[in-house]
């Protein structure tokens, strides 16, 4: 399967109204793991090529964004996808609960801060949808409030895009009943641990809520040049390999092109290049005189 036509099966297309219970979060199509944890590596090295295009055409940026349930695997995926990367063009933002100075502003003021500068990447692990997700499934806001919320999403994304920022949205869709056995394995391994609390346990009586509040999001942010992706997640290796085709082809497809030199090189080759053979050739001439 080529990456467009990983972008062409898991893309929401616009206006469509999916009901998230009739996607398959174990689909992995005829892929084997092995074949599939091959494929990513090349696909990492392509995506660091081409990030370093991106960062020298410097006209142009990208903005990933990375939403699950619990355990869906957003960490995953910066780690064994993006973490390839170079961070001096890249950055990850971590949008948690708001602090008081956020909440003091518009759900927006937090996040327009961590959009990608022309020729960088950001990666957001969890977003701005979170204003219509978690605040809409736990009534933090009146329904009058984050109602209007999808029409102000759309405004920021289309001003994103009409400054040069491309946007790639991915939903990482898991079942729930891997995403229970996700929760015991962190449970059992001592090093992840950490990342376990009642409170996860407790959001899985809201799953239904959830995919609810996903599905009209898809439906009302989903346009040609913010597109949502689902992409099936139970296997991890195959929720890497589809999110890193699609990450390529789209990079590709921007065509980056690298600057032309803004110096003479014939001179710089002249005054620099020839100085530094004649040091090394008298270099050489005075080893022989003192042998």
């Amino acid at each position: 399967m080529s990456g467009k036509r990983f972008v062409k099966d898991f893309r929401i297309a616009p206006g469509d109204h999916i009901r998230l219970p009739d996607f398959n979060p174990s689909y992995k199509g005829k892929h084997q793991k092995h074949e599939a944890l091959e494929r990513v590596e090349e696909l990492r090295q392509k995506m660091n090529d081409l990030q370093q295009r991106l960062f020298a055409e410097r006209k142009r940026s990208l903005l990933i964004v990375l939403q699950a349930l619990d355990a869906g695997g957003k960490d995953g995926v910066i780690k064994h996808v993006i973490g390839s990367m170079n961070p001096d063009g890249c950055h990850v933002a971590n949008f948690k609960e708001p602090t008081q100075q956020e909440l003091a502003h518009d759900f927006l003021w937090r996040v327009e801060a961590q959009t990608p500068a022309k020729g960088e990447i950001a990666i957001f692990n969890r977003s701005h949808y979170e204003d219509v997700l978690i605040v809409r499934v736990h009534n933090l806001v009146p329904k009058s409030v984050w109602s209007q919320r999808y029409d102000q999403i759309n405004d920021f994304e289309r001003r994103l895009v009409q400054n040069g920022t491309h946007i790639l949205k991915f939903f990482l869709h898991i079942s729930k009943e891997e995403q229970l056995q996700r929760f015991d394995e962190r449970l059992d391994d001592p090093a992840k641990r950490w990342k376990i609390s009642e409170a996860d346990y407790a959001e899985r009586e809201y799953w239904d809520d959830y995919l609810r509040a996903y599905e009209d999001a898809f439906e009302r942010c989903n346009t040609d040049d913010a597109p949502w992706f689902v992409i099936p997640a139970d296997h991890k290796w195959f929720r890497d390999l589809a999110v890193s085709e699609i990450i390529v082809s789209t990079m590709e497809s921007m065509n980056y092109q690298i600057p032309q030199p803004t110096v003479d090189l014939q001179e710089i080759r002249r005054k620099y290049h020839s100085a530094a053979a004649e040091a090394k050739r008298s270099g050489k001439a005075r080893k022989r005189r003192t042998r």
